[in-house]
């Protein structure tokens, strides 16, 4: 196969979260220690910093990898979902996986994945911990999944662990309180394996702190860090809570022996995070005159604080592209949106994608009025067609709606 029909088979035999939802999610580590075992246990062959948490775990992750990559090492990057090409979910120095090595992984391991049942997202963890550790990576920056005790990930040990915040979303997998869901998130914390947490409340700190101590493993919390924030190419309002937090990481990464990331490293890593790892997607400015922002912010939290943002631009009319995913909760995050708004209302071509009609009657009972949408494509030039130069344009609701438009 080559690359293309190589994906095409990735995407249709493994199942696959991001395309299917809860049909795809595997709640078990078995098939991913499997995975490890064939491949080696390439997770062992390679230093690493585990990141977790419901909003800012992808921030986080490109901060560290950017500030590492300044440092002189080479860094390897897992996040995901990806916005526009798989291989943007593993990466070294900021570069993508070569094609070939995705089509020679799956050449090499077809049969084990369709024999034992991969999921998509257990089958990616492998990949790209085998090329992290065939590349001889001084360090990897992984971020987690979904959830944290039995994500996939979770096969790592660290040098530490962060998790940035809890919130509530993903909530038919982790529970429905922020206490269970904490719980869930805490399952990355390991024996003697300092942890740093980003963000706290009243019902998560106390997981953390039980969680830590169960396992005697030192924690801190970014709150406690006393600092100036350096400035950051990333340039949501939320991200101070993320350079907080990855500062606090590399302190904690500096008490370890052999580990010593100089204060210029940090500021020049996180003024050239974009230009390290590639990141995208995260208050994006992707025109001006309209101004024209994406931002994949999706659940309740992550929205609260783009929307917060958003209101303090100076505009004439806003203009925003909205289309989000089946399972979100729209009774928590649609009265978070401005009424004053003129809405684009559709759907993003995933499988998961809410239905744009039923999207726009249900924003209708709060008060936000726009029409339906066959694509993100034709919604966004709709928008852009009726935006005056002091208009402000916005895309977002879903990581899927933001990736059609980049």
């Amino acid at each position: 196969m080559n690359y293309s029909e190589t994906l095409t088979w990735m995407f249709e035999k493994l199942p696959m979260y991001q395309r299917l939802g809860k049909a795809a999610f595997k709640k078990d580590l078995t098939n991913t220690l499997e995975l490890s075992k064939e491949l080696g246990f390439p997770e062992q062959q390679f230093k690493s910093i585990h990141v977790g948490g419901t909003n800012g775990k992808g921030s986080v992750s490109h901060m560290l990898a950017s500030i590492l990559q300044t440092s002189g090492y080479k860094v390897g990057l897992y996040t995901s979902p990806h916005l526009k090409d798989f291989r943007e979910r593993i990466k070294i120095n900021g570069q993508e996986i070569p094609e070939q090595d995705v089509v020679d992984f799956i050449g090499h391991h077809q049969t084990f994945l369709e024999t034992q049942q991969l999921s998509f997202f257990e089958m990616t963890v492998g990949m790209a911990f085998d090329y992290f550790a065939k590349q001889q990576i001084d360090i990897a920056i992984i971020e987690v999944g979904l959830g944290g005790r039995l994500d996939s990930t979770n096969i790592i040990t660290p040098l530490l662990s962060v998790i940035t915040n809890i919130g509530l979303d993903h909530m038919a997998f982790l529970g429905d309180t922020l206490e269970k869901i904490a719980g869930e998130k805490a399952g990355i914390i390991k024996q003697n394996i300092p942890v740093v947490i980003g963000e706290t409340v009243p019902e998560t700190q106390s997981v953390f702190l039980n969680k830590a101590k169960a396992e005697t493993a030192p924690i801190y919390f970014a709150r406690d860090l006393e600092a100036l924030l350096p400035d950051c190419d990333l340039k949501g309002s939320y991200q101070k809570n993320n350079i907080r937090t990855a500062l606090q990481a590399l302190a904690v990464l500096n008490k370890i022996e052999g580990w010593a990331i100089k204060k210029a490293e940090i500021e020049n890593g996180l003024a050239n995070v974009k230009l390290n790892t590639r990141f995208q997607g995260r208050w994006e400015i992707l025109g001006k005159q309209p101004k024209i922002i994406a931002d994949t912010g999706h659940n309740e939290e992550g929205l609260r604080l783009v929307i917060k943002q958003l209101l303090q631009e100076s505009y004439q009319q806003l203009h925003i592209v909205l289309g989000v995913v089946n399972d979100k909760d729209l009774d928590k995050i649609l009265p978070l949106f401005p009424k004053q708004a003129l809405y684009y209302f559709c759907k993003p071509e995933v499988p998961r994608g809410m239905d744009a009609e039923y999207l726009q009657k249900k924003a209708e009972d709060f008060f936000l009025n726009g029409g339906v949408f066959t694509s993100v494509v034709d919604a966004f030039k709709t928008a852009k067609l009726a935006a005056k130069a002091s208009d402000v344009i916005f895309i977002g609701g879903s990581t899927f709606t933001v990736a059609e438009i980049l």
